[in-house]
């Protein structure tokens, strides 16, 4: 006599073979044999309407990243940019709090501002492109948020001498972004990027 579990294997057929000889192509809905069959994700095709399917995503994909229009992708880019800038500048003046996690918008405004302007096309040029506006709008928007509590702190001192918001040569750009610049700046540049 056989144990129980054995017979039980004998007697209950194997589900995967039964669904695998009556399943059907997801496109073409013929019925597929072992040897022609494509799982994808949570479809089944035939090999014919799979390789036609990839076919037609590798065109869509070389499509998305040729004929791109670089320089109304900087311009949207740099318009990004400047929105995401004037946002975090806007809330630090309004709120007097410099709140760095709102940075995050000057990735997102770059990053849209590119692909909009570039026809929602994609590339790597055009990630480094974004990349490349959105460290320039970050630094941008720290000097000015800088440039804000700097200049209010001189003005309840009684001093009189204030820092441009247009910043007039690049040393006293750097040096007015250095101010409190710190490990926190490192990880919201990070995000933005």
């Amino acid at each position: 006599m056989l144990p129980k579990g054995i017979l039980m294997t004998e007697i209950t057929p194997d589900p995967t073979s039964a669904t695998a000889a009556t399943a059907t192509c997801a496109r073409c809905d013929r019925t597929l044999s072992g040897d022609d069959r494509v799982e994808a994700d949570d479809r089944v095709f035939c090999r014919s309407c799979h390789e036609t399917l990839r076919h037609q995503i590798e065109l869509s994909l070389g499509a998305m990243s040729s004929d791109i229009n670089y320089p109304m992708a900087f311009v949207g880019a740099v318009l990004g940019g400047a929105a995401g800038a004037a946002l975090w500048w806007g809330f630090t003046v309004l709120t007097k709090i410099s709140f760095g996690l709102i940075a995050v918008a000057i990735g997102y405004a770059v990053g849209w501002g590119t692909i909009r302007f570039a026809g929602d096309k994609r590339s790597r040029g055009l990630q480094v492109l974004s990349a490349a506006v959105a460290l320039a709008s970050y630094f941008v928007a720290t000097y000015l948020v800088n440039a804000t509590f700097i200049n209010k702190a001189l003005a309840e001192r009684g001093d009189g001498q204030r820092i441009a918001m247009l910043p007039t040569d690049p040393a006293l750009f750097a040096r007015v972004v250095a101010v409190g610049f710190g490990l926190m700046d490192f990880v919201f540049l990070a995000i933005v990027l």
